[in-house]
């Protein structure tokens, strides 16, 4: 409504309000509509008595008009309603001038009318959309996405997977890797508990968490995929559906990198050197300021100076890092995390979820999490504390949890007074 007032106010502006009362004639009120494409022009006395129109020459009074009487109240009045001269529906707009009354009026259509009239070719438009989305879904299906599936059927079922297509080659080097780890894991259990039921059930607990967390970005790849090859999406929603396909890809991408680098923790054998824990601790807890901000979180720490450890930086950076970052994922806002260092031990408390008494013995397995959606809200795969166990294990240190559901856990790591490793480098100490 309020746009109609405006274009009619505008209509008015071509109206030359230098004439007379004697010049309003129907001649001048036809020129004006042609002027105005086709907008119906009325001459009114001041009190609303008929002078001209462009298009009627009923010359009864139009006194009563709600246009007519608030422009002769107010300057100027706004109507819309069926003209009982015409029959068709107007919006009407009523001006005074100097000693008469100018009305302009144009024809509107309702809504209905309007959806009842594109009715039809909206109806051509949406099966051609729809045969041409079906097509393009079949041919995506049958050339794009088919090899993918054939891929992750065969890793379910067989040891080793051959590509489809040439494009596949290095995700079925993955998936072969992988079930190696996952063999090799199996041997291990065996050989450590003298049972295959126990380690076929590790197996297949692996295999199924690695699939459903590559399925994860998979199905959404696919989805948008889709959209995008039956022309459903574009412009700014294109353009976001291409954004999230990247993201999901480099989600899988970082899900492949922390497979690889947990199945290499127990080959690599580097030698050690003195590693100032001291100060990798305070980078650590510097470079996470920003996440303690946006969670809301309060720290605490108490980091004593001079905290050596024969260890490798690349190691105590991981499982410091990793067990700091949870304390502020799962924390609460507005909650704390306290950081204690000291030449004996490494320990984190947090005020976060805790953690349930039935999953506390699992909360250093892999791929095991908290958030059940695994849909990376609080970020990670549950490979994070898999890693700092395996790395404390091949340290020779004590890792212990305490929690409870609710109130926060604390993770504590134990340093024994030892004689170093005989893999030692003394000469690398204190190496970046």
């Amino acid at each position: 409504m309020a746009y109609s007032h405006r274009y009619l106010r505008a209509y008015m502006a071509a109206f030359d309000d230098t004439r007379t009362e004697d010049q309003l004639d129907a001649a001048y009120a036809k020129e004006l509509s042609d002027a105005l494409g086709g907008a119906r022009v009325t001459f009114l006395t001041a009190e609303g008595e008929f002078l001209a129109d462009s298009e009627d020459e009923d010359d009864a009074s139009r006194s009563l008009r709600p246009e007519v009487q608030d422009a002769i109240r107010s300057g100027e009045g706004f109507s819309a309603r069926v003209s009982e001269t015409l029959g068709d529906t107007f919006m009407y707009y009523c001006k005074r001038f100097d000693g008469y009354l100018v009305r302009i009026a144009d024809r509107t259509q309702s809504m209905g009318s309007i959806y009842l009239d594109s009715l039809p070719a909206v109806g051509i438009f949406l099966l051609a959309d729809a045969l041409v989305c079906l097509l393009l879904s079949y041919l995506s299906t049958g050339y794009i996405l088919k090899p993918l599936e054939q891929l992750a059927r065969d890793a379910a079922c067989k040891k080793r997977v051959e590509a489809p297509v040439p494009e596949l080659r290095s995700f079925a080097k993955i998936i072969n890797r992988m079930n190696e780890d996952a063999e090799q894991r199996v041997q291990e259990i065996a050989e450590e508990h003298g049972q295959v039921v126990r380690a076929q059930q590790s197996k297949d607990e692996f295999i199924a968490n690695v699939t459903h967390e590559m399925n994860t970005p998979l199905t959404s790849i696919r989805g948008f995929a889709e959209l995008l090859a039956a022309g459903g999406l574009e412009g700014d929603r294109a353009a976001r559906a291409a954004k999230t396909i990247l993201t999901q890809s480099e989600r899988l991408q970082s899900l492949v990198a922390s497979i690889i680098n947990y199945s290499e923790i127990d080959s690599e054998d580097l030698p050690v050197y003195e590693v100032d824990a001291s100060r990798i601790a305070r980078d650590i807890l510097a470079a996470l300021t920003p996440e303690f901000r946006e969670k809301k979180v309060v720290l605490l720490s108490e980091i004593k100076d001079g905290v050596l450890l024969m260890s490798r930086q690349e190691r105590v950076t991981e499982i410091f890092g990793n067990i700091i970052r949870n304390a502020i994922r799962y924390n609460r806002e507005g909650g704390s995390v306290s950081v204690l260092l000291t030449q004996e031990e490494f320990s984190v408390s947090d005020t976060g979820i805790g953690i349930s008494e039935e999953n506390l013995p699992r909360i250093f397995d892999r791929f095991f999490t908290i958030d059940k959606s695994h849909n990376g809200k609080n970020g990670g795969f549950g490979l994070g504390l898999s890693v700092v166990k395996k790395l404390c294990k091949k340290q020779g240190w004590t890792l212990t949890v305490e929690s409870k559901e609710g109130v926060g856990s604390t993770f504590r790591i134990g340093f024994p007074a030892a004689e170093p490793p005989q893999n030692a480098d003394p000469a690398s100490a204190d190496r970046k």
